[in-house]
């Protein structure tokens, strides 16, 4: 039994040799959150597979978001969670506990995840460095009753408008493996919220990074029969989303690999981080995801 367990694992290693070597020194970056992230056991493979990167010379970046655990700290302090087309509005209140709760107890977690497996994690947000500096999020509706476009305040959400990569960089030469909060300063000494997504696109565009995963709850972008489509180019995208095959919430999940290409990553792919150790089928095998490429 034990020598054909070994067998099996030699075998995987083999197989797995070649996109070792196709990703050795190149940057991926992780988008982190949803229903993975309140499972242990999920968020402990996570933590595995970022380690396993590091290990194999891979240089990975973690984003996270943090929306459930953000409400429902809210809850907890009494403040109401207010919502426009979607959208959480953030006051000067709630940014400072979206703040705390990103930056603070999210962020740490994952943190402590990955170095329990030995290797080196530091948390970060958008303002250590000056990495990411955000503007208010410009945000327009149409009225359905009077037909009128008008503008969403959504208070302190931020979209990016800069990106430094000088400290990612630094940490890129160092055994450092950066997890980063999507919190960013603006030049109006401000804070903004920024959606995880957007923001693990744009430090993905601005490290021009091999790949950039997205780990949702669903298998990847799938067609007419329910079947996973492997890969799409951004045209067969954007055909997909005409003609209604992509729907829903995938729509802007597209959308967000749409831009990072466009920004300069080299292919964004869509999985389920509800399947464990998922980062490592999708970088180690033939693929677990779509993969949208230019």
């Amino acid at each position: 039994m034990a020598s054909s367990e070994s067998e099996m694992q030699a075998r995987l290693l083999a197989q797995a040799l070649p996109f070792m070597q196709k990703y050795e020194n190149k940057t991926i970056v992780v988008k982190y959150g949803g229903h993975a992230m309140g499972d242990p056991a999920l968020g402990k493979a996570f933590a595995e597979d970022i380690a396993l990167l590091k290990q194999s010379g891979i240089n990975p970046i973690v984003v996270h978001g943090g929306g459930p655990q953000i409400g429902a700290m809210l809850a907890k302090m009494g403040i109401e969670s207010k919502f426009e087309n979607g959208l959480r509005v953030t006051d000067a209140k709630t940014v400072e506990i979206v703040e705390m709760v990103l930056a603070g107890s999210i962020n740490k977690e994952i943190v402590a995840l990955i170095n329990q497996t030995g290797e080196w994690a530091i948390g970060l947000c958008g303002k250590d460095g000056n990495m990411v500096f955000a503007e208010k999020a410009k945000k327009t509706v149409i009225d359905p009753d009077s037909n009128i476009e008008r503008v969403l305040d959504l208070g302190f959400v931020g979209e990016v408008v800069e990106v430094d990569r000088t400290l990612l960089d630094l940490l890129a030469k160092s055994e450092m493996i950066p997890v980063i909060a999507p919190v960013a300063p603006g030049r109006d000494g401000a804070t903004y919220n920024i959606n995880a997504d957007t923001f693990a696109g744009a430090i993905a565009g601005a490290l021009h990074a091999t790949r950039l995963l997205f780990l949702t709850d669903v298998e990847g972008v799938l067609d007419k029969n329910k079947e996973l489509i492997k890969e799409l180019t951004v045209s067969q995208a954007r055909a997909l989303i005409k003609d209604g095959t992509i729907s829903g919430g995938m729509i802007p999940k597209v959308e967000t690999c749409i831009d990072a290409i466009k920004a300069g990553v080299q292919g964004v792919v869509i999985l389920n981080g509800k399947t464990a150790h998922s980062v490592l089928l999708e970088i180690f095998t033939e693929g677990a995801g779509t993969l949208i490429v230019p």
